[in-house]
């Protein structure tokens, strides 16, 4: 058993040592090759950007065999003079001779109407010209993240990162059904708890992320605050692409102390422990519905690393478009094990009989993680709150953790008998 530990604590040392070791530098080209026909290998620079400026000018550098990936900001108009902005940027590649390509590498015509410039994925500036019946492949060291962000419903499209909303909700609610009927509560206080919950995380996450990340949007465009829209450039739906855990978990106290006094009327730290629970689960959901927005991304990272991924469809706040570490995988693999780690101990062991403790521990791990794996993640938005080299999103997690360790203590204050399980 011990050697089993052993090992496990030096694959985790080893991991930790090689995310900390293979940071980089940024520069905006990437090395791939492309295989053409299993035959040819075509050494490329790779580059992404969701800046116009810096897609325009990457036009007139001049580079030899450069590939550059098209994101969605780049052919997507949301008005006619983006649609000319956009026309001309894509003549200019015309007129310097880069090749247009499709997902597949298929040549394109350069025709640049909006229902031909979708189907633009790729341009290539090198002597092969690749004709339709060529097989061609990309091979890169790192991985290449670039999938679509949601499903199409027609005129309406569902979010993958809305999606992951929904399953966070509704597996909560299951879970909690579940653990109301461990604990021979009556369901009927179920809803109530759902409705506050949901209220808390969108309320609180949405307002939490423009009061510490973005501030500057209470004056210039006041409605995205509180609606999916933006109203800058022209009304257009955006989702609510900024929402923030500390804001949500401050939220869901005050909510929560509501739910506790008014509708369930029992001690708070009980409904705590347990929706704690359900919470880990749900920012694991919501960390994966990052990742495929390709926000909340991590710093450069040495593209041979086996964390390293490019993300063409992030965006231009987090500077260069290189290889990075997948910061959203980490956090969401960490709220994974503590929704499972809380999960044993709530039906393994006593200690949900000590209201608050849970509650305690989970307020500790969760912010943890979030205060670890900041390291690797590149800043959200302008940094407000700094203090001794950490960032805004660690100094908001110091008072957590510290809040977790004094929680579990003066949980001892409120242990209950096992036999008081009913409502």
């Amino acid at each position: 058993m011990n050697n089993i530990f052993l090992r496990f604590f030096l694959i985790l040392f080893a991991g930790v040592f090689q995310l900390f070791s293979s940071q980089i530098s940024a520069n905006d080209l990437s090395d791939g090759t492309l295989k053409v026909n299993n035959s040819e290998s075509i050494p490329v620079k790779i580059f992404a950007s969701q800046r116009t400026d810096e897609l325009a000018n990457q036009a007139f550098k001049n580079i030899s065999n450069e590939l550059i990936i098209l994101n969605e900001d780049n052919i997507k108009a949301e008005s006619a003079e983006q649609l000319a902005s956009i026309q001309n940027i894509l003549e200019t590649f015309k007129s310097n001779k880069f090749q247009f390509l499709d997902k597949n590498f298929k040549p394109q015509e350069p025709i640049f109407e909006q229902k031909n410039i979708e189907n633009f994925k790729y341009l290539l500036k090198s002597d092969k010209v690749l004709k339709p019946t060529d097989n061609t492949e990309l091979e890169t060291e790192f991985k290449i993240w670039d999938p679509m962000k949601g499903i199409s419903l027609g005129p309406v499209m569902l979010h993958f990162y809305s999606l992951m909303f929904i399953f966070a909700f509704g597996l909560g609610y299951m879970i909690m059904a579940r653990i109301f009927k461990i604990d021979n509560v009556d369901e009927k206080f179920l809803e109530p708890l759902f409705t506050w919950t949901l209220i808390g995380t969108i309320l609180g996450a949405r307002l939490g992320h423009v009061i510490f990340y973005q501030p500057e949007l209470f004056r210039e465009d006041f409605l995205s605050v509180f609606l999916p829209i933006s109203t800058r450039g022209g009304l257009h739906f955006t989702g609510f692409s900024g929402l923030a855990s500390h804001g949500a978990t401050i939220a869901l106290i005050f909510t929560t102390l509501y739910y506790s006094f008014k509708i369930i009327k029992k001690n708070p730290f009980w409904v705590y422990d347990r929706i704690g629970i359900v919470v880990a689960l749900g920012g694991a959901f919501v960390r994966i519905g990052n990742f495929f927005n390709s926000e909340i991304i991590g710093k450069p990272v040495d593209p041979s690393s086996p964390f390293a991924i490019l993300f063409p469809q992030q965006s231009s706040e987090y500077g260069v478009t290189i290889p990075r570490y997948p910061s959203q995988l980490f956090e969401a693999v960490g709220y994974f094990c503590l929704f499972v780690l809380l999960w044993f101990l709530y039906r393994k062991t006593d200690k949900k009989y000590q209201q608050g403790w849970l509650f305690g521990l989970f307020f500790i791990i969760l912010w943890a993680v979030r205060f670890f794996v900041e390291f690797l993640k590149e800043p959200q938005g302008d940094e407000f709150i700094q203090f001794a080299g950490l960032n805004t999103g660690q100094v908001l997690s110091i008072p957590f953790m510290i809040s977790g360790f004094l929680i579990m203590i003066y949980s001892k204050k409120f242990k209950l008998p096992k036999e008081e399980t009913t409502a």
